[in-house]
């Protein structure tokens, strides 16, 4: 039969287990870096990680969303630059069609490179960022725009859908980041209709149409202001995207310092208590070693 140890030996033994508990913590957070390892390491301080985990996770993934928007919002601003330099382009060339020397065949090769810009302002209108259209909307799988010169109203109506989407910002707030080829290309008012301003200028030089260039030319001019317009906007945007990135690279920052403040290992401190606790350990057997007056085999039966 095995006989039951006496106080003094459980006391012991129990001490020595606190102290072989210490020594391995100690080596686990030298190991590992790591100040918690294990939820038994700091139960009253798991919570409060898991917590500040958790808002680091939704972090991360607010800036990797901010980043792939912030690649949208770069194209169609860089888009809308290039948009404009072609309603300008198109002023120019109703400027030189309006001259009163101009005769109607060149007013009709004219007309030919209005075809060419139009042709380039649907293309622009049909801009993708990975296989996605910009100005589509939430339908952006659909292109926005199709085009067929062969028609006297080339452009067809548009065929995204309403643009709804906005994105978190790290602070907790959310703002829109696009709007629809319609708004910025094919607006419902005519004064503001990019599509319309460039075609009516292409048919008036065509027809040799003096009095439709000068309609067209002021179509161009209130277009070009709407252009800009949009321009601008997607301009407050990038800022926004930009601002919210900083934002949210600054909060992680911070959040990885209080997940280090928490569960981080002090090493110079690991240290110590490992040499500690294996000193204390060694003396604790070899005291008990010197007064032991009975083997284990004393208690085995």
């Amino acid at each position: 039969m095995i006989r039951r140890f006496d106080a003094a030996t459980e006391t012991f033994l129990t001490d020595l287990a606190e102290i072989s508990h210490r020594v391995a913590k100690a080596q686990r957070e030298l190991g590992t870096g790591r100040r918690v390892n294990r939820p038994s390491d700091a139960p009253d301080e798991i919570s409060r990680l898991l917590q500040v985990r958790s808002e680091l996770a939704q972090t991360e993934q607010i800036r990797a969303n901010l980043g792939r928007v912030k690649t949208e919002v770069d194209t169609a601003e860089q888009t809308l630059q290039d948009a404009v330099r072609l309603l300008d382009r198109a002023a120019v060339l109703g400027a030189q069609g309006m001259n009163g020397t101009t005769t109607a065949e060149q007013r009709r090769m004219i007309a030919e490179e209005v075809d060419t810009l139009l042709e380039q302002m649907v293309g622009l209108a049909r801009a993708r960022v990975e296989a996605r259209y910009i100005f589509s909307g939430d339908a952006d799988s659909q292109a926005p725009f199709t085009l067929d010169l062969s028609l006297d109203d080339p452009v067809s109506d548009y065929l995204g859908g309403p643009a709804s989407r906005q994105i978190m910002h790290p602070a907790g707030t959310a703002f829109p980041v696009a709007k629809t080829g319609e708004e910025i290309f094919d607006n419902p008012d005519p004064e503001k209709n990019v599509f319309q301003a460039i075609n009516s200028l292409r048919l008036a030089l065509r027809d040799n149409d003096e009095a439709g260039m000068a309609a067209a030319m002021e179509r161009i001019q209130t277009a070009a202001a709407h252009l800009n317009e949009q321009l601008a906007w997607y301009g407050a945007v990038q800022n926004q995207v930009r601002q919210a990135l900083d934002f949210a690279y600054k909060h992680e920052l911070r959040l990885k310092e209080r997940i280090s403040a928490i569960e981080d290992a002090d090493i110079a401190e690991a240290i110590l208590e490992l040499n500690q606790s294996t000193y204390q350990r060694e003396v604790a057997l070899q005291s008990k070693s010197r007064n032991q007056k009975i083997s284990l085999f004393d208690y085995l039966g």
